[in-house]
């Protein structure tokens, strides 16, 4: 865990909210070394006032001295204030807690605090107890500081449920108050976006829910590599890493379901345990290219114990609004999103251990900022505009999981999203692509807004990499709201610009104001955020999901009938 540190500079600054809560207090410490000066060269350079004003909202949050942002951290929580500032500054209303911008985020990071215990009761013969390492490893529940499990233990494949492609592993079988176990990875010949929602834990402990089951355990190796399923040994080296998600009232963590906690997961001979003489028509069908499993029962009771240590870290989001002003749908709301989070201090490249996260995303909240006061020097909208600055992305999507559960707006009111995170703004972009924009009547909205900035949209160029469930905007889609983001596209010098950035700076502290960016396209960036959220808060009528869009139908958003 790294220094927190609080400087007289940063003090100044987060005083200019005087209208905010203050960041909790912290020990001082000795400040870090500067880095060489290359991230502040031509820092003095004359720029228009527009492309100024983001440069120095990213030379502010992106400073050595913010220390990359870290969720939870003091540099954080003046970072908070700094943009708390910009939105009074820009004549935005307060939507935070207690009439301010800040919205308090319990945010609570938890780990597995010992290693759990998997004893088998088989229906013939003596129990058996489990070998930690070896047979199985524990999962920590945020939903309970103690677990405990005892049910018999059915089989179902990958535990999947997703009738639009015909999935249905759960067909034939009765897991009412039983665990279940999957196998990891999905289907093949699903749609990148589409597998990537089923591939993790959350939805098989969905659908588990949704079937009545009281516990989930993950068996591993049983797929080959490269179909989303980790092996025994890469769950044991990290099981006991700390996570993050927000803090319920008694100090648990928030999860999507509670009533059934993953438990763990076995190694192929901690399962052949279990499932005795059906293990090996279990491991045959899951070695095949094909994975068509029957439900299987083992024939006895798994017992499942173990404990989840919490530790607080208090963050928040930064709220502001421009009200809507037209009698019939003033109270909808348009919201922009942009995460101020980024991944704090880390380990040392070149010497540098500062993560600053200048185009991750301290450029989007830039965008924010000044897509924020275009609204304020135009007519007032119709519908209200709303301008969120959350934290914890790089924990999870947490503060915008917080948001979209606490919102200051009724979520019903909520017409869409649209999201800033990470525009490459390194080259002069000739194309744009809309992640999500094709699902919705924001896809017209979109081609016209990048139209009239002089670009196109481009479909998305790298859909392996499933960037539309990737970010803010995904939280706002799961409570069932039209929503999208842009990025600057790949014509041109785009292709080699990303591959660059991605390939080296993402996520490593090259992330800087040493990378060439171009304050110009920043203005391009904005201008066509703009261009789409005004669009949207003036329309007739509110964005509607394409008909029978999987999104749009899997989290029930209003559906374009025709």
């Amino acid at each position: 865990m790294y220094r927190r540190i609080v400087t007289p500079l940063l003090i100044a600054c987060a005083t200019v909210a005087t209208a905010q809560t203050s960041a909790p207090a912290q020990t001082p410490a000795p400040a870090p070394t500067p880095t060489p000066n290359a991230r502040n060269a031509a820092l003095t350079a004359s720029l228009p006032a527009e492309q100024a004003a983001m440069k120095a909202h990213v030379m502010f949050l992106a400073s050595d001295a913010m220390r990359g942002r870290e969720a939870g951290s003091g540099e954080y929580d003046i970072a908070a204030q700094y943009v708390a500032a910009q939105f009074y500054a820009a004549g935005l209303k307060p939507m935070g807690d207690d009439g301010g911008y800040l919205q308090k985020v319990p945010l609570t990071a938890y780990k597995i605090a010992d290693r759990g215990a998997f004893n088998w009761a088989p229906a013939a013969g003596g129990p058996q107890t489990l070998a930690f390492g070896t047979d199985y490893v524990p999962t920590a529940n945020p939903a309970a500081k103690q677990t405990r499990v005892s049910a018999p233990l059915v089989y179902v494949g990958y535990g999947l449920s997703a009738s639009a492609y015909g999935i249905d592993d759960y067909a034939g079988a009765d897991v009412r108050g039983k665990i279940v176990a999957y196998v990891g990875g999905v289907p093949a010949g699903l749609p990148s976006e589409v597998a990537a929602t089923l591939s993790g834990a959350p939805a098989r402990l969905a659908a588990a829910a949704a079937h009545g089951a009281v516990g989930a355990v993950a068996i591993a190796d049983l797929r080959s590599p490269g179909r989303g399923a980790p092996g025994f040994d890469a769950v044991k080296k990290g099981y006991d890493s700390e996570r993050v998600t927000w803090a319920l009232p008694d100090g648990t963590g928030s999860t999507a379901s509670p009533s059934v906690p993953l438990l763990g997961t076995l190694s192929p001979a901690g399962a052949a345990k279990l499932f005795g003489r059906d293990w090996a028509t279990m491991a045959r069908a899951a070695k095949k290219k094909v994975l068509r499993a029957r439900p299987i029962t083992a024939a006895g009771t798994l017992t499942v114990q173990s404990a989840t240590g919490f530790r607080s870290l208090p963050s928040s989001n930064v709220i502001g609004m421009i009200p809507g002003t037209d009698p019939s749908v003033g109270r909808e709301t348009v919201v922009l999103s942009a995460h101020l989070d980024h991944v704090g201090v880390g380990k040392a490249v070149k010497g540098d251990t500062i993560y600053n996260g200048a185009l991750d995303d301290a450029i989007g909240i830039a965008s924010l900022i000044e897509a924020a006061k275009r609204f304020k020097q135009a007519p007032p909208p119709k519908r209200s505009v709303l301008f969120l600055a959350v934290t914890a992305e790089e924990k999870g999507l947490v503060g915008s999981d917080y948001f979209t559960n606490h919102p200051t707006v009724p979520i019903a009111d909520i017409v869409a999203d649209v999201n800033l995170d990470m525009p490459i703004l390194t080259y002069k972009f000739e194309d744009m692509v809309a992640f999500g924009g094709d699902r919705s009547s924001l896809g017209p909205i979109i081609a016209r807004a990048v139209g009239a900035i002089g670009v196109g949209l481009s479909p998305d160029p790298m859909p392996e990499e499933a960037i539309f469930v990737r970010s803010d905007h995904f939280r706002f889609v799961q409570k069932g709201v039209p929503s999208v983001f842009l990025w600057p596209g790949q014509k041109g010098p785009g292709k080699a610009a990303v591959a660059d950035f991605m390939g080296n700076c993402y996520h490593k502290p090259c992330d800087d104001l040493s990378q060439p960016i171009l304050w110009d396209q920043g203005v391009r960036f904005v201008d066509a955020n703009y261009r789409i959220a005004r669009e949207i808060a003036d329309a007739a009528d509110r964005p509607r999901w394409n008909k029978g869009d999987y999104f749009g139908l899997l989290f029930k958003g209003p559906m374009a009938t025709q």
